[in-house]
């Protein structure tokens, strides 16, 4: 299944960790001194969530991937892809039971992180391994994608690394399990849970329709927005001939039908600028019914990295120039 709203190719290149050996035998000097120091005991669920800032980083985040990935989340409390994507990751953090620990920044708070990482646009979520940073994507993603990912990370840290995780207190465990229940399900959970399980059976069609289910009641619902854009890319990259469609649209530049199949093709593979300028660039060339598709396709791309990115703004001034 290809990534779905990634400016950043979603799944980890096993190839891209720079410096293995070294960052491995620092690890286990850290492993060896936490252990020397009579550290590296079982840790209360509540570890594995954990709130970081500037001045904690260095503890919190480089010395603990010593002993287990830490992925990080970049948030703001204004951001809405954030508070859909947030509680999934937290969600999963206690899943994988100490196979990595969920590192949750607030931007607006720490604004020397984020410029660190370089990050254009939230929520951004990235992993530190033996202290060597990886990038793993950028805005929503669905359920499916964040495990593979998630998966491939604990890969490189076990073979990589050699590390195994952490253990989690099962005791302080059960006294979690018997806090007092959550709030009931929201009216539209169960047809937005359909369209997340339809994603991940590759389904593009069955996700449409739910999403779209939840906007026939709820037109302003963000999730099914964002979910039934993305859901639609997939399904309309879901059997392109990569290399055919790009060579298409270089030879014809003005072909409104290539440039909307390579757009595509670019906002799946991470390459977001790349798209929202090909997409403008086709609205300025055309007239009349070309451009409008070309317009509407574009606004349909904006929805799927959300509003909030700069790189959506950037492009809505492009688009209202060529326009106007």
């Amino acid at each position: 299944m290809q990534p779905r709203n990634m400016s950043m190719s979603g799944v980890v290149d096993l190839a891209a960790v720079k410096a293995a050996g070294e960052a491995k035998v620092k690890a286990e000097q850290a492993r060896a001194e936490a252990s020397r120091q009579g550290g590296g005991g079982a840790v209360p669920p509540s570890a594995l969530v954990i709130d970081v800032d500037e001045a904690g980083f260095e503890n919190d985040v480089l010395q603990r991937s010593a002993e287990v990935p830490v992925v990080i989340d970049f948030w703001a409390e204004w951001c809405e892809p954030c508070k859909q994507l947030g509680p999934l990751l937290e969600r999963l953090a206690h899943e994988y039971n100490g196979r990595f620990v969920l590192a949750k920044v607030d931007v607006d708070a720490n604004q020397m992180l984020m410029q660190q990482f370089g990050i254009q646009g939230i929520p951004a979520v990235f992993a530190v391994v033996a202290g060597q940073a990886l990038p793993l994507f950028q805005g929503a993603a669905p359920e499916a994608q964040i495990r593979q990912t998630l998966d491939q990370l604990i890969q490189v840290g076990e073979e990589r690394f050699g590390l195994t995780g952490i253990v989690v207190d099962q005791d302080a465990a059960g006294a979690a399990d018997q806090a007092p229940a959550e709030a009931p399900a929201g009216p539209y959970d169960a047809l937005l849970e359909a369209a997340v399980q339809a994603l991940d059976a590759d389904d593009f069609a069955g996700a449409v329709q739910a999403y779209k289910n939840v906007l026939s009641d709820d037109p302003a619902n963000t999730e099914a927005k964002l979910g039934l854009a993305q859901a639609e890319l997939l399904s309309r990259v879901k059997d392109m001939d990569a290399q055919r469609v790009r060579e298409e649209a270089a030879a014809k530049p003005a072909d409104v039908t290539a440039q909307l199949a390579a757009a595509d093709l670019d906002l799946v593979g991470g390459h977001v600028e790349d798209a929202f300028g090909r997409l403008v660039e086709t609205v300025r060339r055309n007239f009349g019914d070309d451009r409008d598709t070309a317009r509407v396709r574009l606004l349909e791309l904006f929805e799927v990295i959300g509003p909030d990115d700069p790189r959506v703004g950037a492009a809505r001034s492009a688009l209202a120039r060529v326009l106007f």
